[in-house]
């Protein structure tokens, strides 16, 4: 069995990590989550995603180390490609992804969070990688987006230090965007979703698009990019509704069009 779920409700997709007792990821639960992916990029009505751990006590405790216990090198390339096409598929995701920490996230755990648009952990949550200490690295993408998020020197403590961090802690470093008391990460992580739900979907994706592009390119180009899309939005009806709703005080009524690509509005 797989152990995940993918459940749609309106504009809005929920993917649960349920392989007890830790909710560890497996060569086919990668797999699976994948297709999952795939099946929701190719979704244009869908606009947000929240990722969960089922239980109280682990929102994701990483890979289960058991996949590598014979040390066969074809196993972890196999496993090392899951990890990174199922996670960069995420980060790719044409919506807002929202990762509900519950608990502990660790290795893979945590990783599968740090390619989500925004993180929202309960109070008691533990994160960290701690792949060093059992010989191994963080390949899905951990030692490139935690240095992003938190700079070189606390992805040196979490990575070479193997120090774990506490909510609050993660939060002040900038880790994750919001701390919620426990038993409160899934429906926080659901209003928020529901914010994005109200905004121009075609907004959205020309506005990820932009904040990515500033992430990963230089400030000189992605000053002009913004300033064409800006112009391009004004050939998508999301434009004319949003601006017509307001004006007569109305909640808009949103056209879903194709899933955009890189620079593209998704206009048909």
């Amino acid at each position: 069995m797989t152990r995940i779920r993918l459940e749609y409700h309106g504009h809005v997709a929920y993917i649960t990590l349920d392989h007890p007792p830790a909710n560890t990821w497996t060569l086919a639960s990668l797999q699976a989550f994948l297709q999952m992916m795939v099946e929701l990029d190719s979704r244009p009505d869908v606009v947000a995603l929240v990722i969960r751990g089922a239980g109280e006590k682990f929102f994701c405790a990483g890979a289960d180390l058991k996949m590598f216990a014979d040390g066969s090198l074809e196993h972890a390339r196999a496993v090392a490609e899951a990890f990174g096409h199922a996670f960069e598929a995420l980060a790719n995701f044409h919506g807002v992804s929202i990762a509900a920490i519950n608990g502990y996230a660790m290795g893979g755990g945590l990783e599968v969070a740090l390619a989500c648009d925004i993180r929202i952990a309960e109070q008691q949550a533990t994160l960290g990688l701690p792949e060093a200490s059992v010989g191994l690295l963080p390949c899905a993408g951990g030692t490139q987006r935690l240095t992003e998020l938190v700079g070189p020197g606390w992805a040196k403590r979490m990575i070479l230090c193997g120090e774990k961090m506490s909510a609050s802690r993660a939060y002040e470093m900038g880790l994750v965007e919001e701390v919620v008391t426990e038993g409160h990460a899934w429906a926080a992580a659901q209003q928020m979703a529901q914010r994005v739900v109200r905004q121009s979907p075609s907004a959205l994706r020309v506005c990820k698009t932009l904040i990515n592009q500033g992430r990963s390119g230089p400030r000189d180009a992605a000053l002009p990019l913004e300033r064409r899309l800006f112009l391009d939005l004004f050939g998508d009806p999301n434009q004319r509704e949003g601006v017509a709703a307001f004006l007569e005080k109305r909640q808009p009524s949103w056209h879903y069009g194709a899933p955009s690509k890189k620079g593209e509005t998704g206009n048909e």
